[in-house]
This record gives structure tokens, sequence and C-alpha cells, in this order.
């Protein structure tokens, strides 16, 4: 099953040549969910050929412009490409007025409606559910009220071998109770057992995504043991002081919140236009936790 991250920026503060201000795709099973949108994002959907219209959930994590001005355009954008489907919107309660501002001032009646969805800045909250997946919000430090955001696969149920359907003829309410651990009785009277037809199932997977935060420790529950964590790195050690004068974390702050948190691999991004290498935060952050990878813009991380 499909579950990979696409970078479309990783920037911080403002766009530069070389990197788009923060936002990513997550696809899930094949259902898409946008994480921040910066300014130049709907562009970024087109050069890396990212399906507008297949975008039902969009992530902000706070209110910096580096991370929502991309927003109205893409709304405004969707209306104009005919959509029809409702659009589900999280993040500080302020985007409905925002977004409901430039809407009206410019006369832009949607074809679709909005749901708007609030986050809780002071506690982790589940804010998305279907039959595979929960999404949760979760407070991080930053100068202005942010939250990160977690993706976790629900527990996978065990798959029964094809061959083993075949011989017994298998029906689908046994398949079923099967699959729940129930053991069942065939017309021929043959007991089967899930241990004898059953392969274990899948492990589930799990993301965190954690914006613009400095080096807090006390987000480290909320991400514990996750197959992949993006945490911001928008300096290196060099500039341990301005990190924690504007709220954010340097390259080997964010290796030690990975390291800590006993994830599996750790994703950088949001990086100052100072740095010219994106190397250089890996080569920081690796000494603390080796799993490490930089982000780039259309790069596909497999989770």
């Amino acid at each position: 099953m499909t579950f990979e991250i696409t970078i479309l920026g990783c920037g911080a503060a403002t766009p530069t040549l070389k990197h788009n201000a923060s936002s990513q795709v997550v696809n899930i099973h094949d259902k898409l969910f946008l994480m921040d949108c910066g300014e130049g994002t709907q562009i970024q959907l087109r050069k890396y050929k990212i399906k507008f219209q297949r975008i039902q959930h969009i992530f902000i994590s706070h209110l910096h412009g580096d991370h929502y001005l991309g927003l109205v355009g893409l709304i405004s954008s969707l209306h104009l490409l005919g959509r029809k489907n409702d659009l589900h919107i999280y993040g500080p309660s302020e985007l409905k007025e925002i977004i409901e501002l430039n809407l009206r001032v410019s006369q832009t009646y949607l074809d679709y409606f909005i749901h708007y969805h609030a986050v809780n800045f002071e506690s982790k909250e589940k804010i998305f559910e279907d039959h595979s997946l929960e999404i949760h919000s979760f407070p991080l430090k930053h100068r202005i009220p942010c939250v990160g955001y977690l993706f976790a696969e629900k527990p996978k149920q065990i798959k029964i071998r094809k061959e083993y359907i075949n011989r017994y003829s298998l029906q689908p309410s046994e398949i079923i109770a099967l699959k729940n651990g129930q053991s069942i009785t065939t017309p021929k009277n043959i007991v089967v057992t899930p241990q004898e037809v059953c392969d274990a199932p899948e492990k589930s997977k799990s993301y965190a995504y954690c914006s613009d935060t400095m080096y807090w420790e006390t987000l480290i529950p909320s991400i514990q043991g996750v197959d992949l964590l993006y945490h911001e790195s928008t300096f290196l050690e060099s500039e341990k002081e301005r990190a924690k004068h504007t709220f954010h974390s340097t390259a080997a702050q964010a290796a030690t919140i990975a390291l800590k948190a006993g994830v599996g691999k750790l994703l950088l991004g949001h990086y100052s236009s100072r740095y010219a290498e994106e190397e250089e935060f890996v080569n920081e952050a690796s000494v603390i936790f080796p799993n490490c990878d930089f982000s780039t813009e259309g790069k596909i991380i497999q989770v």
C-alpha cells in the first residue's frame, strides 16, 4: 500500500530560486493530504504532476506566511478548475476569517463547500479518522501558536493465503471470521484455524510532520516511535542562539529529538536561505542520528 511524502517546498521564510516555501503532499493508500501551503504551492503541484482535485484535506501548521500564503490562490484555482467536492481545511481558527475575507472582496463565489476544522494548540487531539488511518494534531513550540501533525495507519488485519481459500472453498463469512482470529469448521467438518492459513499482518506505518518549532522535548511523546519524522532544521549549530531567539531548531537539535523519540528515520527541512547545500544539515545531524535525509523539491520519500 502506498505511503509516501512528496516535497513541494522546504525553504524557510521567503521563497528563493532554490527552495519554495513549505509544502508537502502525503499520499496514503492513494488519498492525498496537503501539508502547509506556502507561496507557489499550486505551481509545484503542477510541476510534479499532482492533480489538484484529488486533494480533499489541507493541514496548516500555523499562520506565518511561508506556511499558508499559497492557500487562497489554490482555493481559487480549485474553483476555476470546476471543483464540486467539499474541501476540508485544518489549522488555526483564524484561517476561516482570512479565506472568507479574500473571497468576499474579490467577489469569488465557490462552487464547492469548505469545512474549517480548528486545531487544539494545547494538547494532542485526533482530528481525522477513516477505516485505515488516524490523524492527530499536537502542539509545537514556536513564536506563535503552531501544531504538528501525526499520520498513523490503524492495525492491519491478518491475510489469508489464497491457496487455503481454494483448498477449503472458504466463503466470505468464513474468511472474515478467520481474519478476526476465529477458527471455523467447514461443511466437511474440518477445523481451520487462523494460525494454519493466515500470514501475519503488515506493520502499520506512521509519519509525523513538525513544521516550525524550537528544540522542545515536550513534543516527544506525540511522535514516539514513528517510522518517519519531518522536523524543521532552519539553522546549523553555529547559529544555535539565532535558532533559540527565533523559536527554530538546528539540524543537531532535530537529530536529538529524533534520537530521544526513537523514530525510524529523520527528514530535515525548512532551511534558512543563508545555507547553500542541504548536505551540511545531514552532516551535522547524522553524527547524532545516522538515519537521516534532507528534503528538496520533488523528492519522494517512502515510509
